[in-house]
């Protein structure tokens, strides 16, 4: 027999359950709340360390060596039998929807795993990302922008492959083709994956995140003590965490908090996909407001104009915070380039850097300046905040809503140096030497996506900022303001305010 706890209830009421030892079945806990069914989550096979092929694991993510940074990594292989999922009724516009199995399917994929190399650094959460395929290979945008802070904090950082394009190859949500998945990157290391397709994605994820809690054979985490385990995932990778919240994560109950980065409205997963049936889903549905666990949506100028978010915004409630970051774009300078190379303690702030245009030595190459805003700093103390949140019961900080127009599409109201009137405000927008905005930029592939720097001129600068210590003066102040409300760390902003004293601003 097997002893397993779920959280389950508005007031995550933790029911311990005894389990015999066998594959996918639905049982009814009676919790505070009432009957509510609880499927019970296989706990997949765990391979690894895996070695061999290249001889490293293939991700588009950071690029310095962990070790500099006291982590390690290393790649496992899951295995077992998933199921897709079936509705039980009608996809309703709030969100509230019912799920069951449906077919099953024996796959095996991968994760790839981050955490201290020494184990009494590791704090206990487990940051488990769904891998983003929107290129048509594994990338690791949340890594990417919040890796600073999860190094010096002692998280370990989970990657995922739960999405077919991935690990087959084929062609993505978006029409795209698959440029690199794992079977063809390299055939002699991953040649021995399936994945049977994104109808089963929902519930590999939730045996991923099983495998960390409940791992059957080798632990992905050695023997740590685990106390908290987050999912995030972003643009579509958040656009699938919105139907796992919805319909999988009420009776899954594997997860005790998600940030969902960047979901738009429009553009919903699908519960069940060819060729299993079909069953879509309100894409402009909000997270459902009777959650037992915490979710922080957290989403970009662009997010809200391009992706139409502005047609799913939602309130906050008890168990959600949504914050709107002023001065950002879908992807950014910092986590498409200057990002991939930090291995600082406080991330690097990317206002005084140079020009950023050409993305992977020139596989995409835009028209304008890519935006260098501030959202890998927001994001920083929007993962702090939810592991606290889930840990303490300390929510995060309220944000103001960006100023958006309704129209079509919507439109952000700019104040007179062309910067996002409302959301939540950082040095770089309050403190401007730039235009940053969510929109404005053409070129190849993504392009669209990453937003743009306009640099003020001269005349402005100087009619601004007459005194280099007028600058910094200004940007201190504005730091220690975003670092009292909650949406800077203590750390990043210490690091604007060194970057501001440093740069030429005002000489």
């Amino acid at each position: 027999m097997s002893d397993r706890s779920f959280h389950v209830g508005p007031r995550r009421e933790c029911i311990r359950v005894h389990l015999a030892a066998f594959s996918l079945v639905s049982l009814l806990v009676v919790a505070a709340s009432g009957r509510i069914a609880v499927a019970v989550v296989p706990s997949p096979t765990v391979e690894g360390p895996i070695t061999g092929g290249s001889g490293s694991p293939f991700i588009v993510a950071t690029s310095f060596d962990l070790a500099q940074v006291g982590y390690t990594q290393q790649e496992y292989f899951i295995s077992g039998t998933a199921s897709a999922y079936t509705s039980t009724d009608t996809f309703a516009s709030d969100g509230k929807w019912t799920a069951a199995p449906a077919s099953r399917a024996p796959y095996k994929t991968r994760i790839l795993v981050y955490m201290p190399t020494n184990p009494k650094k590791f704090k206990g959460t487990v940051v488990v990302e769904w891998l983003n395929v929107t290129a048509g290979l594994d990338a690791g945008p949340d890594w990417a922008l919040t890796h600073t802070e999860l190094i010096r904090d002692g998280f370990a950082w989970v990657g995922v492959s739960a999405q077919a394009v991935g690990v087959e190859g084929g062609t993505t949500v978006f029409g795209n083709p698959s440029v690199a998945p794992l079977k063809i990157v390299d055939p002699v290391r991953y040649g021995s994956l399936s994945h049977p397709g994104d109808s089963f994605s929902y519930d590999i994820f939730s045996q991923a995140g099983e495998a960390i809690r409940h791992p059957t054979g080798v632990s992905p985490l050695g023997a740590v003590k685990l106390k908290t385990v987050l999912a995030v995932g972003d643009s579509q990778s958040a656009f699938r965490l919105v139907t796992y919240i919805n319909a999988i994560h009420q009776s899954a109950a594997v997860y005790d908090g998600f940030l969902v980065h960047s979901r738009g409205g429009g553009f919903g997963a699908a519960l069940s996909q060819a060729p299993q049936p079909a069953i879509g889903v309100f894409d402009t549905a909000p997270i459902r407001n009777d959650l037992d666990v915490p979710v922080l949506i957290f989403e970009t100028e662009t997010d809200l104009v391009r992706l139409n978010y502005f047609s799913a915004r939602q309130a906050d409630s008890k168990l959600i915070r949504v914050w709107e970051v002023a001065g950002t774009s879908h992807s950014d300078a910092y986590s498409l380039a200057i990002g991939v190379t930090d291995a600082g303690k406080a991330a690097v702030d990317t206002t005084y850097s140079p020009p950023v245009q050409s993305i992977g030595g020139g596989f995409i190459i835009c028209d304008l300046p890519i935006n260098a805003g501030p959202q890998h700093y927001v994001e920083s103390a929007a993962m702090w905040a939810l592991n606290r949140w889930v840990q303490k019961g300390t929510p995060p900080p309220t944000g103001d809503p960006l100023d958006v127009v309704a129209g079509t599409p919507p439109t952000v109201t700019r104040d007179a140096h062309g910067n996002a009137v409302g959301g939540i405000r950082t040095p770089q927008v309050d403190v401007p030497i730039a235009t940053l905005s969510g929109g404005g930029q053409s070129g190849t592939s993504f392009c669209s996506l990453f937003g743009t720097t306009t640099p003020f001129d001269s005349a402005t600068l100087a009619s601004l900022y007459p005194k280099h210590s007028k600058y910094v003066s200004a940007v201190k102040k504005a730091k220690n303001a975003a670092v009292k409300a909650g949406f800077i760390l203590k750390v990043d902003g210490a690091e604007i305010a060194t970057a501001a004293a440093k740069s030429n601003i005002g000489n």
